[in-house]
């Protein structure tokens, strides 16, 4: 059933219940209902305005959502996806050049953004905006789109330093959200609690599929887990879905204090360890976990459960409707235990990339779609994931491409090469490092300044070396296997600067 469908269900049969929490402001569905069909009709009122088509060039009409973990964000993004709208989603915490970028490559009609408590609506082509009050009379219901149509653009990082802006069609996420609520077993009772950005995939998607069920979802603005555990306990949440970091946050301190009403705990973004989910029994004593594989441009890959092998590169067997294939280099299935490129075949594969890419990532072969990661399948289906697509880190659950960082260093100035890579890290998985090879005018608070412009915290490198003269392989290129050597053997050539 479509979400702006479901959330009308809801509000005539169940108006009072609870739908949407975030610190402080609660919102029935009646009320998210209202909220949605007064948002609808300023965008509608909006569009008449515009000038200038958006890159969908007619498809949809393109809605930038800059909101970020606001209270009437679910409102906005039914009402950004209804009818014939499709909802670009824009942190609001990037960097004002990034998003600016991004909205000059779409050139959304409208766009939607917080100021303070309220919301304001632009129509950039117009050069009008406006803020919205909330709705002085009766709301118009929101209309549900076609299954066709494209309806959502989300961003993940690519392999240069250009955002790659994936586009998903409607039909995509109906299916998604049908299958998920069997496997996930939602009801009207399963309270969740995601306190990620709602601009991200993991988070947005919990919400969907809790309003399509009927249940309350729970969100913060920000997470901190002193904060989250009292969240929790005070509004009794029965599933969590989180990034591993966050777990392992609330792990540490609810060790003492167990949490017995949580029942599920749904996990993507990195690979938990066992000393995790070791830490999640004592904290969660009544959970289940589940972890799962995906991607924003396939949509789940697989899930692993209590029951399956738990191994360092196991992701457990194909999620329900998806079929898994393992090919080599002349595009052949490969034996299983050998190593190739992961191919899913699915309902849930996007439409791929809008705006541009770098010629990585997503591709198609026949009906079978990959990002370019490594794996092999078992005998029994498992999957097995041994390499991210591009050299792609996993931090924090935050997915970072080192040569994306390495292009926004090399152009502070003052620097001649750079090496970006991943360390073990005991939190976060693996966390960024670098090592940068000084030129003239190298200033250390002015290549601070540039990452801090350019990218997202997550993104800086957290730990960062200097060295005089990089160690270069036959060919040129920089020796990095050399460079980790140095960095573990704590050579004289580096010098620690972060």
């Amino acid at each position: 059933m479509p979400l702006a469908e479901a959330v009308a269900l809801h509000a005539r049969e169940r108006p009072h219940a609870p739908a949407f929490r975030m610190e402080g402001r609660v919102f029935t569905f009646g009320e998210l209902a209202a909220e949605a069909g007064g948002i609808f009709a300023a965008v509608q009122r909006s569009a008449a305005e515009v000038s200038e088509r958006s890159i969908l060039s007619g498809r949809a009409r393109l809605v930038s959502l800059e909101t970020g973990n606001h209270p009437l964000f679910p409102a906005a993004f039914i009402a950004a996806t209804a009818a014939g709208h499709c909802a670009a989603l824009i942190d609001p915490h990037l960097p004002e050049i990034a998003r600016q970028r991004m909205k000059e490559r779409l050139r959304p009609e409208v766009v939607i953004r917080a100021e303070g408590d309220l919301l304001r609506i632009d129509v950039p082509s117009a050069g009008h905006s406006r803020l919205l009050q909330g709705a002085a009379g009766p709301s118009p219901a929101v209309r549900a789109g076609n299954g066709g149509e494209p309806f959502l653009v989300v961003f993940t990082s690519g392999t240069t330093g250009e955002s790659k802006a994936i586009i998903r069609n409607r039909r995509s996420w109906r299916v998604s959200l049908e299958t998920g609520k069997g496997f996930f077993r939602l009801e009207s009772e399963t309270t969740t609690y995601a306190p990620g950005p709602l601009a991200h995939g993991l988070t947005l998607y919990a919400l969907a599929e809790t309003m399509t069920a009927g249940a309350e979802f729970v969100g913060a603005r920000h997470f901190e887990a002193d904060q989250s555990l009292a969240t929790i306990a005070a509004f009794r949440a029965k599933r969590l879905v989180l990034v591993p970091t966050m777990l392992r946050r609330l792990c540490e301190r609810a060790a003492r204090s167990p949490l017995t009403s949580i029942r599920q705990i749904t996990i993507a973004g990195a690979k938990l360890t066992p000393a995790d989910r070791e830490a999640a029994r004592v904290a969660f004593p009544n959970a289940q976990v589940t972890e799962y594989y995906g991607a924003s441009e396939l949509g789940f890959i697989s899930v692993s459960q209590a029951m399956d092998r738990h191994t360092p590169t196991a992701v457990g067997k194909a999620f329900p409707g998806v079929h898994l294939a393992i090919l080599g280099e002349n595009g052949d299935r490969v034996p299983a235990g050998e190593a190739g490129m992961i191919f899913v075949e699915s309902e849930l594969v996007s439409e791929g990339y809008i705006a541009g890419g770098d010629g990585a990532g997503f591709r198609r072969h026949g009906k079978r779609a990959t990002v370019g990661d490594l794996g092999f399948l078992d005998e029994d289906g498992t999957l097995h994931l041994i390499g991210r697509a591009g050299g792609m880190v996993v931090s924090g659950g935050n997915n970072i491409y080192p040569s994306e960082v390495e292009s926004v260093i090399l152009g502070a100035g003052g620097v001649n090469a750079v090496f970006v890579f991943d360390l073990d890290h005991p939190d976060l998985g693996s966390e960024l490092a670098a090592v940068v090879e000084p030129g003239g005018g190298f200033d250390r608070a002015a290549l601070e300044a540039h990452l801090a412009a350019a990218l997202p915290r997550y993104k800086h490198p957290r730990k960062i070396w200097l060295c005089r003269n990089m160690p270069m392989t036959a060919s040129g290129k920089l020796a990095a296997g050399e460079l980790r050597r140095w960095i573990a053997e704590e050579n004289t050539a580096l010098e620690r600067l972060a």
